[in-house]
């Protein structure tokens, strides 16, 4: 594989300016919300809430900080930014890269939320977000910047001698791909 990993997104088709009415109020209700984490201190931590409606999913908002570039944050901080992120949204599972214990285990004591260790397979879960972008099953709202702007620069190492990815502009995409491997594609 070489280029843009997820070169089936398509901004007319994936991006969207308004949300679907259950997405946008949930106390309208019909929709299913989750946070999905791609954990990091000094790399990216990336966490988009998703609204989960008939079928497809769309990224209504996110947090996105990066400890490179300014000083890195506890996992007391990043819980406080996933409070604010949930806000009024009745969020059934945080979804979270299994290797994150101390973020997992900051996440259980708070109580609020149930946590879920995502299911990390990356060649699976890429496939399955490309079916379900390629289908229009994902729905990034265009406040989502962080998550757009790593649609654009998430390739592949075409000096690798197997399919993989770099490992850099990669975190909104990992999260993503927790969520649909974890949720989408099994049922929650």
């Amino acid at each position: 594989a070489e280029g843009l990993v997820y070169h089936h997104f398509d901004r007319e088709k994936n991006v969207v300016a308004r949300l679907p009415d259950c997405c946008a109020q949930p106390k309208l209700g019909g929709g299913q919300y989750y946070i999905s984490i791609d954990y990091g201190t000094r790399n990216p931590f990336s966490a988009g809430l998703w609204c989960l409606y008939e079928g497809t999913a769309t990224r209504i908002r996110e947090y996105y900080y990066d400890g490179r570039k300014k000083d890195p944050r506890t996992d007391e901080e990043h819980y406080k930014a996933l409070e604010e992120l949930a806000g009024e949204y009745p969020v059934d599972k945080l979804v979270i890269d299994p290797s994150a214990a101390s973020m997992i285990e900051t996440i259980r004591r708070h109580g609020r939320f149930r946590v879920r260790a995502a299911r990390n397979q990356v060649a699976e879960g890429i496939a399955d977000v490309t079916r379900l972008l390629s289908q229009g099953k994902i729905k990034i709202h265009e406040s989502c910047t962080d998550c757009l702007r790593e649609f654009a620069s998430y390739r592949w190492d075409d000096k690798a001698a197997e399919d993989r990815v770099i490992k850099e502009n990669d975190h909104a995409m990992d999260d993503m791909r927790y969520f649909v491997r974890t949720i989408m594609r099994k049922g929650g």
